[in-house]
């Protein structure tokens, strides 16, 4: 009997030792007006980036979800609308695997809108596999996506009266690294058909986001335009659909018991799109809505710089 008890203490310890640190939970608390602001949000009919849909449209922003599948998107307007009442919600197709997609929305997108206030760089995968322009999918859509968006628009932000810019990376970023010879001989930060050589390229990819994110803050410097990057907690998505049956079956349990829902993991997405007074934090990186230091690796200012140089290039933008 005391065996059991003390196996119920350890289990029961864990579990809350758990939830108070990896699995923990915060709120966001922000509240700058968003009413006739637009917001876009890449992958924007799922997950997190519905759950920030879904609040921002509350708040009576106009939301363009940017993502690849249409019927995704169309249904989670539907949902959104209905709960929200907001009917300045719309879909507009973006192929993060795609530079000309990229370009594609971005004409669009400045044709048809007076104005940028906030850009949320939400969309991100775990896979193997290549993009249109033959760069590993993760490196690809994880951050070269993002990168040309951003870059694309940008002079649209400045226009504004102080847009963010926020960027969704993880706590993944801290097992990252940067080859860029290799980059510029593959075309991808890792590859393989086993699950933990894409993870490890997931790893590569988030730490991406840090360093362009500490970058691009230093390129908006004298502007109203800032930026964040964020570890949105372990949350349950559809990020890891790509991962393998018995996986799945493994993690499944795991997640249902400790893993954050896509409302509680865009707390800290929200917190830098709607908290007041972290303007000098710019290029920093939150969790649990609140500032967190990174390790050396992610704050490197010659990584940062040259991640940015060989991205342009990557992107034909020099």
């Amino acid at each position: 009997m005391f065996h059991l008890l003390l196996l119920a203490g350890v289990v029961l310890g864990g579990y809350i030792f758990l939830t108070q640190t990896l699995f923990k939970r915060s709120k966001c608390k922000g509240n700058a007006a968003m009413a006739g602001k637009t917001v876009i949000i890449t992958g924007g009919n799922t997950g997190i980036g519905k759950a920030t849909a879904l609040h921002l449209a509350r708040k009576g922003a106009r939301v363009i979800l940017a993502c690849r599948n249409r019927d995704k998107a169309e249904t989670a307007i539907a949902d959104i609308t209905k709960q929200t009442g907001s009917t300045d919600v719309l879909y507009m197709q973006l192929d993060l695997a795609s530079l000309k997609s990229v370009r594609c929305f971005t004409e669009t997108f400045l044709k048809n809108e007076s104005s940028l206030d906030l850009l949320i760089n939400n969309a991100g995968l775990v896979a193997d596999g290549r993009t249109e322009d033959g760069f590993g999918i993760e490196f690809g859509v994880n951050h070269l996506g993002h990168f040309l968006l951003t870059y694309l628009l940008l002079d649209h932000l400045k226009e504004g009266g102080g847009g963010r810019v926020v960027t969704l990376s993880s706590m993944a970023h801290r097992w990252g690294h940067i080859d860029l010879e290799a980059l510029a001989a593959t075309g991808h930060l890792g590859t393989g058909r086993y699950s933990w050589q894409f993870f490890q390229a997931y790893c590569n990819s988030k730490l991406c986001n840090v360093l362009f994110t500490h970058e691009l803050a230093k390129r908006l410097k004298g502007t109203k335009v800032t930026c964040y990057s964020v570890h949105p907690g372990v949350v349950r998505t559809e990020l890891s659909r790509h991962v393998s049956l018995w996986q799945k079956v493994f993690i499944e349990p795991i997640a249902r018991l400790l893993f954050l829902d896509p409302e509680a993991g865009a707390q800290t997405t929200l917190h830098c799109s709607l908290q007041e007074g972290i303007e000098p934090l710019s290029g920093r990186y939150f969790s649990c809505c609140a500032m967190q230091e990174v390790c050396a690796r992610a704050r490197d200012d010659n990584m940062a710089q040259k991640l940015w140089e060989v991205s342009e290039k990557l992107c034909g933008l020099s």
